[in-house]
């Protein structure tokens, strides 16, 4: 048995993680803050991690086989000033506490995957991106290249470091969470014209794609964390309208969002057209790899499922 530990293990990701390594019959060590207040079960070991802590923690990571670091503030609600310190601190600093952790090991686990986002391209309209493509210039792009940077130091240890851009996470809870109600009133719609890209997946690929990165010795760096079917934000909200059996056709417009969430708002109308190329190379397998099925599949899960 491999024994995983989980930053950020009492998250939307981080929980279905923990659930697919115990499926597997692997060890999941569940990492947090507030490892008293998971909500796992006798079988999931809990300890603490504090990313925002600026000193090493090796006890923490102490008998893991591999490390998946998901922990970091959200980047969702009107970036302030504050925000968006800690959107940057909690992944930078934290990553760098994390290798320091692992540094301090007797025993270093063998592999770190890393959380990125396709935030690190920017908005690039129609372009196809691999993880070849270079990164954007924006806040998150930023965001994205240093904190992949501080999770590649972990290779300085011997350790091989996978780092996974991840689109929006599809399941229930997280971003479709919080669509859902307007969508299900039939008040939901695309993003302005809604010709922008989406990169999406589906929860339980995204928890397979980890546990694929941790196990394949050949893969290594980046690792686009998307579904191989690309999708447009209006071909998005009709296909969640048509699970929702509810009309999807009113267009949100961008200024009252500017109004009501800043910068963020440019997140929500970016456009980025990736393509897993790493994932289809090494021949990983989704079980939703279409739009249209994998919302399908969600709406008719019941809610806390995964």
């Amino acid at each position: 048995m491999t024994a995983i530990a989980v930053t950020g293990a009492n998250g939307f990701v981080g929980s279905a993680l923990v659930k697919e390594i115990l499926a597997r019959g692997h060890v999941p060590l569940a990492l947090g803050r507030n490892p008293d207040r998971m909500k796992f079960d006798e079988r999931v070991e809990r300890r603490r991690f504090d990313p925002e802590q600026p000193r090493p923690n090796p006890s923490a990571f102490e008998g893991a086989d591999a490390v998946i670091h998901l922990a970091g503030e959200t980047v969702a609600g009107r970036w302030t000033t504050e925000k968006k310190r800690r959107i940057y601190a909690s992944r930078i600093e934290g990553t760098r506490v994390l290798v320091e952790s692992l540094a301090a090991l007797e025993r270093r686990p063998a592999v770190l995957a890393s959380a990125s986002a396709s935030g690190y391209y920017g908005s690039r309209g129609d372009a196809t991106l691999t993880e070849e493509s270079p990164p954007g210039n924006d806040f998150l792009a930023r965001v994205c290249l240093d904190w992949e940077r501080e999770a590649a130091t972990a290779e300085r240890l011997g350790i091989r470091v996978v780092r996974l851009r991840t689109g929006i996470a599809l399941g229930n809870g997280g971003a479709l969470a919080k669509m859902r109600t307007p969508f299900a009133l039939g008040l939901g719609g695309p993003f302005g014209k809604g010709r922008q890209f989406v990169p999406w997946i589906h929860l339980a690929d995204l928890a397979s794609l980890y546990l694929f990165a941790v196990d394949r010795e050949d893969v290594r760096g980046p690792l686009n964390a998307v579904a191989p079917d690309a999708a447009t934000n209006i071909r998005f909200a009709r296909a969640f309208g048509a699970a929702l059996h509810r009309p999807a056709m009113l267009p949100v417009p961008r200024l009252p969002l500017r109004l009501l969430l800043g910068e963020f708002t440019e997140t929500l109308f970016a456009s980025q057209r990736l393509v897993p190329a790493v994932a289809e190379r090494t021949k990983f397998v989704w079980r939703y790899p279409h739009l249209e099925e994998a919302l399908a599949a969600i709406v008719g899960t019941p809610s806390g499922a995964r």
